[in-house]
């Protein structure tokens, strides 16, 4: 038997839950049409690591919280598909730091105009001041929930 359920039904963290798959859904939808198939959505994980400055492999997997074993894994489909690159370190050249590539940068900009248009859209759909106090209670949520820390240094990535 289903049972039918709609948004309203559930309580606020399965409704953050679902309105945050929703928001990359979309936006997963719109890069998919600006022609970046390849994209998944724990690329980003990576991404936001490498975005701080080129990092080497086992510093990725420390930051992440994983085996280097598992980070050597992502890294080298994320190569695979062009989205990175492994550099010599300009201190140790037996050290390889990881660097987006123009494709994988280019997608992160791409990522970024399109979490910024479907923030104005919202705006407009359902007016400034609705958009600025949900931003306001889900960010008063993380602090008092989660860990503002984590996302400052990025240390944000989905349940293992």
């Amino acid at each position: 038997m289903v049972v039918d359920v709609t948004p309203a039904d559930l309580d606020l963290s399965l409704v953050s839950l679902f309105a945050g798959w929703a928001l990359t859904d979309e936006v997963q939808r719109r890069l998919a049409a600006d022609g970046f198939t390849e994209l998944r959505f724990n690329d980003g994980v990576v991404f936001q690591h490498v975005l701080a400055g080129p990092l080497s492999i086992t510093a990725l997997a420390s930051r992440m919280g994983i085996t280097q074993q598992a980070a050597s894994k992502a890294v080298a489909d994320l190569e695979r598909r062009g989205l990175l690159v492994r550099r010599p370190s300009p201190d140790d050249s037996r050290t390889k730091l990881l660097h987006l590539t123009p494709h994988g940068q280019a997608s992160v900009e791409a990522a970024r105009a399109h979490r910024s248009a479907l923030e104005a859209e919202l705006t407009t759909a359902f007016g400034e001041t609705r958009v600025a106090a949900a931003h306001a209670l889900l960010t008063s949520i993380i602090t008092r929930y989660g860990s503002p820390d984590a996302i400052r240094t990025r240390r944000v990535r989905p349940p293992q």
